[in-house]
């Protein structure tokens, strides 16, 4: 009787462990990759585990026959596709061969090959319009007080475009067609979420210094120091500081009517420490030195052309770029500039990955594990932002972020996410860019 109770206890842990794997497998199926992406003349193993199998729904002739090798050992199966041709094919994964339980598709791209950057740049963005950061009560001429703005529907956060039918160039533009029409009512076209409104407004007459106003404060342009990321030999397209750039006030992103990019000098660092951000600090004129023009602001960096001097001068060799799929967590290295504005190698550790199916920034944890940038920043400091991250032979993404905690740690972007910036926004530039480079 003893020994019949410990064998039923013996099969049931037997069964509980087989039942537990096999959940394991059934649940792990559903974090697949939807999509894998192939280098066109690359191949790639995709291994799938019992009770599951990968079949080709259609086929296509940009994948070489499916082939696979049977593991009666591990119950696995590993399959091997060869990317022939750009295109895309689909698979399911079935479960005993016979339900279907998920779609995967093969997309066989072109690698593409980029020039990484790591030189510290100044930046500087001209908004379209004004971007309005406060709106206030004005003091009239009669001593009431008015709000124009506010009674208008003003927002902090909108950009005024238009002042009957007139573009807006600048803050100092607004004040000039203010007063020149002085306390007429006039029409306001306003951007608010993309979104453009229009409304009226009448001007007071402020006190404190005569002229007609609104009641508002507003911001027309910005500056600061960042980091070249890539840029594209043949387009001249470049990409930049990995996270858009956005408005100190507001925190909305701003809205570039224009904008350069231009070589900076280093002049000071401080370093990061606990709770406090480090940050480089760095100078740069506007009228030498302009590297390129800034075409589009995105939440995943700035983007635009490059001149030819700038390519010319520059002795970076192009790298292909490394697949979100490929990266794997260890080491890995990143080119940024902290001292004589000098491009330098430092090492990091990629510590974790997130499986992004839509773009996001945070795609990565790393370490800086380099002893001489500890000793330098203290690790990733503001300004470093945009500095490419390469594994092996690829560039894999760019620096966005530090851990204000622990500022050896921070976040990076794929660099997937960024070339998508590049080409959703690519045909609507490119007359630009050819009018630059022509």
């Amino acid at each position: 009787m003893n020994r019949y109770k410990e064998n039923r206890k013996i099969f049931f842990w037997l069964i509980l462990t087989f039942s537990f794997c096999y959940i394991f497998k059934v649940t792990s199926i559903f974090y697949y990759p939807a999509e894998i992406k192939i280098a066109k003349g690359e191949e790639k193993d995709i291994e799938v585990s019992f009770p599951f199998s990968l079949n080709v729904k259609d086929e296509d002739s940009i994948v070489q026959s499916v082939s696979n090798k049977d593991s009666i050992k591990t119950f696995k199966k590993t399959y091997k596709i060869d990317g022939l041709n750009t295109g895309k094919a689909k698979f399911q994964l079935k479960l005993l061969g016979l339900i279907p339980v998920k779609k995967v598709n093969v997309n066989v791209v072109n690698r593409q090959l980029l020039t990484p950057g790591g030189n510290a740049v100044g930046v500087r963005l001209n908004t379209k319009g004004v971007l309005v950061v406060a709106v206030t009560n004005i003091l009239g001429v009669d001593g009431k007080k008015y709000s124009p703005a506010k009674d208008a529907g003003i927002k902090i956060g909108d950009s005024i475009l238009e002042v009957d039918d007139i573009a807006v160039k600048d803050a100092e533009h607004i004040v000039q067609l203010l007063n020149r029409v002085q306390d007429k009512k006039v029409k306001v076209t306003v951007e608010r979420n993309k979104k453009r409104f229009e409304t009226e407004i009448t001007p007071i007459k402020s006190m404190q210094d005569n002229y007609y106003r609104f009641g508002i404060w507003v911001r027309d342009k910005t500056a600061g120091i960042g980091t070249l990321t890539f840029y594209n030999n043949e387009s001249k397209v470049f990409g930049a500081l990995g996270h858009g750039i956005t408005d100190a006030d507001t925190g909305n992103l701003l809205d570039v009517e224009h904008g350069n990019i231009m070589n900076a000098k280093i002049a000071n660092i401080e370093q990061g420490k606990r709770g406090i951000p480090g940050e480089i600090k760095g100078v740069f004129y506007e009228t030498e030195n302009v590297m390129g023009d800034i075409t589009k602001n995105s939440s995943f960096g700035i983007y635009g052309v490059l001149n030819d001097d700038f390519i010319k001068s520059n002795k970076a060799r192009s790298m292909p770029i490394g697949f979100k799929e490929e990266v794997k967590a260890g080491k890995a290295h990143i080119l940024t500039t902290v001292d004589n504005n000098k491009v330098e190698r430092f090492e990091i550790e990629i510590l974790k990955l997130q499986s992004q199916k839509y773009p996001a920034q945070k795609s990565m944890t790393i370490k800086v594990t380099d002893k001489k940038l500890l000793q330098k920043t203290g690790g990733i400091v503001q300004g470093m932002s945009g500095s490419p991250i390469i594994q092996g032979n690829n560039i894999i993404g760019a620096i966005t972020h530090v851990f204000v905690n622990d500022p050896t740690k921070g976040y990076g972007i794929y660099v997937e996410w960024m070339l998508e910036q590049i080409e959703s926004n690519y045909q609507l530039n490119k007359k630009f860019a050819n009018s630059i480079n022509g």
